[in-house]
This record gives C-alpha cells, sequence and structure tokens, in this order.
C-alpha cells in the first residue's frame, strides 16, 4: 500500500512538472511577440538582423514574473511599462552578454 502511495504520488509530481514546463514554454513564447514588438518600434539602434537575437536574450534572462507579464502585454497591447520591463532585462549583465554573443554569430 505505501509503496503504491509513493508511485502514485511521484508520477503525479512528475506529471505536474511537464504541465508546469508546458505552461512556460507557451508563456514564453507569447512573450517573445510582445519583447519582438517593444525592441522594432522602441529601441530603433538596434539593427533589424539582430532583433531576434535581442529578442531571444530578454527571453531567456527574463525572470518568471516578467515572462507572464509580456504574455499578458502580448494580448493586451505593448505600452510604456513593456518597454520598461524589456529596457530592465537588457540592463542586466547576463542578456547583455547573450547580446553580445548572438551578435558576434549573426553578424
Amino acid at each position: 500500500m505505501i509503496r503504491l502511495l509513493i508511485l502514485t504520488s511521484a508520477l503525479a509530481l512528475a506529471a505536474c512538472a511537464e504541465v508546469e514546463s508546458a505552461v512556460d514554454r507557451t508563456g514564453r513564447q507569447a512573450a517573445t511577440s510582445a519583447v519582438t514588438e517593444t525592441i522594432a518600434i522602441n529601441f530603433p539602434q538596434v539593427p533589424k538582423p539582430l532583433i531576434e537575437a535581442f529578442t531571444g536574450c530578454v527571453i531567456d534572462n527574463a525572470q518568471a514574473v516578467e515572462v507572464r507579464q509580456l504574455a499578458l502585454d502580448s494580448a493586451t497591447g505593448v505600452d510604456q511599462q513593456t518597454v520598461e520591463v524589456v529596457r530592465s532585462i537588457l540592463a542586466r549583465p547576463g542578456t547583455q552578454n547573450c547580446v553580445r554573443s548572438r551578435a558576434a554569430s549573426v553578424l
């Protein structure tokens, strides 16, 4: 009986992890459109060939709460708050290192 409970609990945890991962992927996909639009419109210094690289770096370095906000912005529309979130993520050392690395491979 205890083994059955342990097995059932382990399977339930694995299923929860898969659902959480799917939700995260979906949120990041939705956030990507908001970030791409934000960079293209509000960061004219970013060359067009690098917009995708910048977007990927922002998404990769965003915290979960930021991903949720950006995903919501993809549905409700990009605004000044979206710009500030993207600007904040771009200012992080990890994002800057990512951008440098990806830009070098694109250019």
